[in-house]
């Protein structure tokens, strides 16, 4: 089964609390998705293969390490945009493919609209990124595509999640572990009147990730 990991970092909280709050700004709602980003993946790669290499320092030879995994990078458009930059300043190496998915609002079900991945895989590991976990039919959606390429291992990195994206991710692929800054409450239900949120939005969330990011709420 998939490993969750929801992390409970004083910083990651303490940034989460801010990327919610309906006052912050694109930019610094941009800011945000970059730092929590970068702290999520010292987590999310903790089990990178290294090997032992000798490094000339000024006074003499030191026992280090070199990454041996190539990394590459899926986000999922659009919102998913925003975390590459967090894992390049980590990572300048990784190498990045998009897959773009959008949410039928009328039956929540991802459709794929676009697909700019290599003819084979270059990479040991796959991290994909969105910053919402809802409905989980985008990340399972990802996770067919990419195993249809022929990604081995896969790993799945967000800043919010609700327990229903969980399940269905966890249940569809339990080989891809999860990475979460935070795990919510539930997803919003049918609308019942006009007026109400649409169906599939996490609470109590942040509201819509790619709006918020991009500024065109």
């Amino acid at each position: 089964m998939s490993q969750i990991h929801v992390t409970s970092h004083p910083l990651i909280r303490h940034k989460v609390s801010i990327l919610r709050n309906k006052d912050t700004t694109s930019l610094q709602f941009r800011e945000l998705v970059r730092e929590i980003t970068i702290l999520l993946a010292f987590e999310a790669t903790n089990d990178l293969v290294i090997e032992p290499i000798t490094v000339p320092t000024p006074l003499a030879d030191a026992k280090g390490y070199e990454l041996q995994d190539r990394i590459g990078l899926v986000p999922i458009l659009r919102a998913g945009l925003g975390m590459v930059n967090g894992i390049w300043e980590l990572m300048p190496q990784a190498e990045v493919w998009h897959i773009g998915l959008y949410r039928d609002e009328r039956t929540l079900q991802p459709v794929e609209y676009y697909n700019k991945l290599p003819i084979a895989p270059t990479v040991q590991v796959v991290l994909i990124l969105d910053p919402m976990l809802a409905t989980g039919g985008s990340a399972v959606a990802t996770v067919d595509i990419l195993k249809r390429w022929g990604a081995k291992r896969i790993k799945f990195m967000g800043i919010l999640g609700a327990p229903e994206g969980v399940k269905v991710l966890a249940e569809a692929h339990p080989d891809v572990d999860i990475y979460l800054a935070a795990l919510d409450e539930r997803l919003t239900p049918e609308p019942e009147q006009p007026g109400d949120p649409p169906a599939g939005f996490i609470v109590p969330g942040l509201g819509d990730a790619g709006d918020r990011q991009f500024g065109t709420a």
